[in-house]
């Protein structure tokens, strides 16, 4: 199965959290997306894997991917090397994407830039024909996705593009919510984190209306880019 789109993050919630409301309009408009977890969240202070594990199920089924795997890296302590990168190559060369969307350069969570930059590295280096990777005991074709583009997360960096996802948001609020253990909970007894506060989950919604106000938009979401898309026509901007 060939994707239109592979969404990866660190952890499950990333990418529901840096461009849930992207990857639904996508969907909407009938493309392809699939979403990659490097970890499986295991030194989240809240909830346990097994539990992460049955959350980012049912965001998937919210937002409507095709599939969803996670590679259980190490959490926390994961790192950039050939190892990691080759299996990261292995799932970029089995679903083939035009596009992958990852995690934020620059960012609190150390494993976020991590994750940044491995899944850049693994993108470029797949698209190397003298790599050899297989899968279900067959050769891998070399693949190097057309565009890598960076969601935004904790940090408000400053976007290259901003997405209207106008009507979208709902969605990503409630695939967001499906982490049940992660987010605010007025009845959880479990400690505080920085992302389990009301003012966490109301930012949500008002950072994206922000996002939008640059774009004239109600609602955005904003992405770095490693290379800037080409576009045929001056026109094809607006």
């Amino acid at each position: 199965m060939k994707l239109d789109i592979l969404a990866i993050g660190a952890h499950p919630d990333d990418v529901e959290l840096g461009c849930g409301a992207t990857i639904a309009k996508e969907i909407a408009k009938g493309k392809k997306v699939g979403i990659l977890d490097l970890t499986r969240g295991e030194l989240g202070t809240r909830g346990t894997a097994d539990i992460r594990d049955q959350e980012a199920a049912n965001a998937a089924k919210i937002l409507g991917v095709v599939m969803r795997e996670n590679l259980e890296f190490s959490d926390g302590f994961f790192v950039n090397n050939a190892e990691s990168q080759l299996e990261i190559i292995r799932v970029i060369r089995k679903y083939r994407p035009d596009i992958v969307l990852c995690n934020a350069v620059d960012d609190r969570h150390i494993d976020h830039g991590k994750g940044s930059k491995l899944t850049s590295d693994a993108c470029f280096l797949s698209g190397l024909k003298k790599i050899e990777t297989t899968y279900d005991n067959n050769n891998q074709q070399e693949w190097r996705p057309k565009h890598v583009y960076h969601y935004i997360q904790w940090k408000n960096l400053e976007p290259d593009i901003v997405v209207d996802v106008s009507g979208f948001i709902n969605v990503k609020v409630e695939a967001i919510k499906a982490y049940t253990s992660q987010f605010f909970d007025a009845n959880s007894k479990e400690p505080e984190t920085p992302i389990t506060s009301k003012n966490f989950l109301n930012s949500i919604s008002y950072r994206a209306q922000d996002l939008g106000r640059l774009i004239g938009k109600e609602y955005g979401e904003g992405f770095t880019v490693e290379r800037y898309p080409a576009v045929d026509s001056i026109s094809d901007l607006i």
